[in-house]
């Protein structure tokens, strides 16, 4: 009897946390069951009761652009930026500004490929790099890709800049950093949409609108990865350089950066990454490129064509992932004193001589500096015969899929959604809330979700919810299986890490073209689209969970007898969990982040809105609406990141 009364306080908190979340998961379900006897304010946030934040937000931006005159600041940077996008635009694809001396000829670009693909990594990326641009000038795509090829050039370099002395000045002040992080949280949780918006409002439209939102969208990245390598510097590198009496900036600029140079380059990756899937995107703003033509051509639904510029795309997104991860894996060569500088220089002689050898050649064959559209080959018709067979084929499953999934799925679990009371919503996320993380989990459900509901957008929010919710479930169901199979051995985790990698390069536009093609234009191509895009981290994550569950569990699990299945639930499924909830917080994302890139092809939901804020250039409704997702986003990620880190206490792995 004592025992089990000394026993009683240990396990008597853990029963009230329990307690407290059943009984708020009680009242919300009561909530549902007793929708039809409720005062309406129970089932919607009364209209009195809506917040307009838009229209303070509207407010604060007049107030910024007219009385404070940040318009003329902001046109000032504008006009900077359009001159370096004439000087680039007029050396890669001709246009007529300064310095007037291109087009450079498409094999001089490609050689210099070739040279700085061999000098990164060797004959394999040699050959992508420079056949990417091969393929692009033998396709007659060379003016569209050196548009937005000019627009990175010039955007990027701000990115890496700016990100670089803000990652900086963080490390530097802890109040600067504190001040930083929940604004970099918004941000990297914010659609591309929501960035777009009030550049419009500031800027116009049109390639130098592209290219400042390209450059506020892709910095986040680089301060988080400058301030990670900063604070990995090691203190005995630092003491010696105090010991060779270098000052503060010197330490900085000769030591702290260049011990830091691999997650800085990491850092370069992702900015130039995020840099290709905003070009591409901008075309809702007028960036010509790429992207205006893939978004024409699946507005039209000329797959063939779509699938030309779609692999053009991914070709030049591989070929940036490959050669900027490339450059911060490859160490700095360092060479004795003495060293003649031809040798020093090698690579960079070769591609000068290279570039100098194919401008005479483009002097005397016309076809070595331009390929015409009428010279071009065009692979569309074999596509779209093969897309028309296929159609033909599986159209009997895909009608019937379709058929299915609008009306015993997605109808059903939409309105199902619909039909619940916002309050009774709000108490399922703080049962939830509570369960995972008790009160200050609760209280963070109810904010972010609380503040959805007095924007007055709860029901095209929860249109939104629900096309995450389905997407992600059945991106579950396929990336999960895969996971667990390809983790079995070292060959199908390498392969199929290799996939993963690969496919998330690709901008999310691409994976709008085959769903388009198989269903059309409705909701279901647009959750196709949503799990392509989500299935990839559920299926990576799960991989490098079960592959670094340790083998002293894996053999004393052996040992005990148990079967390959029983080693998979009991053992390596549980420790790999906290590993693949990143992977599920990450599906999340990209799942909100396509939702509303989708909402062009179909669906009601806050994306749909966000473009109509877009073509009106309302920049208090876009901020409203892009806040919402974000909102949802930073809840999810909130919930699995606090769930994670439980389970790894429990796991005893932390």
């Amino acid at each position: 009897m004592s025992e089990q009364t000394l026993q009683l306080p240990k396990h008597q908190p853990v029963w009230n946390h329990q307690r407290t979340a059943w009984s708020i998961l009680i009242f919300a379900i009561s909530i549902a069951l007793f929708k039809g006897v409720l005062p309406a304010g129970f089932v919607r946030l009364p209209d009195g009761l809506v917040i307009p934040f838009a229209d303070g937000i509207n407010a604060a931006f007049a107030f910024l652009r007219d009385d404070l005159g940040l318009i003329h600041v902001t046109r000032a940077f504008a006009d900077m930026v359009e001159w370096l996008l004439n000087v680039t635009g007029n050396l890669l694809y001709g246009k007529n500004r300064w310095p007037r001396i291109g087009p450079i000829p498409w094999t001089v670009i490609a050689s210099i490929g070739f040279v700085v693909g061999y000098a990164l990594q060797g004959w394999r990326l040699s050959l992508l790099t420079g056949g990417t641009f091969v393929w692009i000038a033998v396709m007659g795509q060379w003016k569209w890709a050196m548009e937005t090829l000019s627009v990175i050039v010039v955007a990027a370099p701000f990115s890496i800049l700016f990100g670089l002395v803000m990652g900086v000045l963080a490390w530097k002040s802890r109040r600067v950093e504190a001040v930083m992080n929940p604004v970099l949280n918004i941000a990297q949780s914010l659609p591309h949409f929501a960035y777009m918006i009030p550049v419009v409002v500031f800027i116009g439209v049109g390639p130098k609108a592209g290219a400042i939102v390209t450059i506020i969208f892709s910095v986040p990245p680089m301060i988080r990865m400058s301030l990670l390598g900063l604070r990995k510097v090691p203190e005995e590198v630092i003491e010696s350089g105090h010991m060779c009496g270098a000052t503060r900036w010197q330490l900085l600029r000769h030591v702290r950066i260049p011990t830091a140079r691999t997650e800085i380059l990491v850092g370069v990756n992702q900015v130039i990454m995020q840099c290709l899937a905003m070009v591409v995107l901008a075309s809702f703003i007028g960036m010509p490129g790429l992207g205006q033509k893939l978004l024409q051509l699946l507005q039209s639904l000329k797959i063939g064509r779509s699938a030309e510029i779609g692999i053009t795309i991914v070709l030049l997104a591989v070929v940036l992932d490959r050669c900027t991860k490339a450059w911060a894996t490859k160490q700095p060569a360092h060479f004795e004193k003495g060293t003649p500088y031809v040798v020093r220089n090698k690579f960079l002689l070769i591609g000068v001589v290279s570039a100098v050898l194919f401008l005479a050649l483009a002097q005397v064959f016309p076809i070595l500096d331009q390929i015409g559209r009428r010279q071009a080959f065009t692979i569309s018709k074999p596509i779209d015969a093969i897309a028309d067979w296929i159609i033909v084929l599986i159209d009997p499953i895909t009608q019937w899929l379709r058929w299915f999934l609008i009306t015993w799925v997605l109808i059903p679990i939409r309105d199902g959604v619909l039909w619940l009371p916002y309050i009774s919503v709000l108490a399922l996320l703080a049962a939830l809330g509570w369960a995972i993380g008790g009160l200050r989990s609760a209280a963070i459900c109810l904010a972010f979700f609380g503040l959805i509901a007095l924007s007055g957008w709860w029901d095209r929010a929860m249109i939104t919810v629900y096309t995450v919710m389905v997407s992600v479930v059945i991106a579950a169901c396929i990336g999960f299986p895969l996971g667990i199979w390809g983790s079995f051995t070292p060959r199908r985790s390498s392969a199929a890490l290799l996939i993963c990698d690969t496919l998330q390069t690709f901008p999310s536009f691409i994976y709008l073209i085959p769903v388009v093609m198989l269903f059309g234009v409705n909701d279901v191509a647009v959750v196709g689209a949503v799990v392509l895009f989500a299935a990839v981290p559920l299926v990576r994550y799960t991989i490098e969970g079960l592959r670094q569950v340790p083998e002293t569990l894996i053999e004393a699990a052996d040992m005990s007898g148990a079967t390959q299945m029983q080693t998979l639930w009991h053992v390596r499924l549980p420790m790999a969990l906290p590993t693949i909830m990143v992977g599920v917080n990450q599906s999340t994302m990209f799942s909100l982040f396509m939702v509303i890139i989708a909402a062009f092809i179909g669906t009601q939901d806050l994306g749909q809105e966000m473009q109509r804020a877009l073509s009106s250039t309302d920049v208090g409704k876009g901020l409203v609406l892009g806040l919402a997702v974000a909102f949802m986003g930073l809840m999810v990620d909130h919930l699995t990141t606090t769930w994670a880190h439980r389970k790894k206490q429990a796991l005893g792995l932390i």
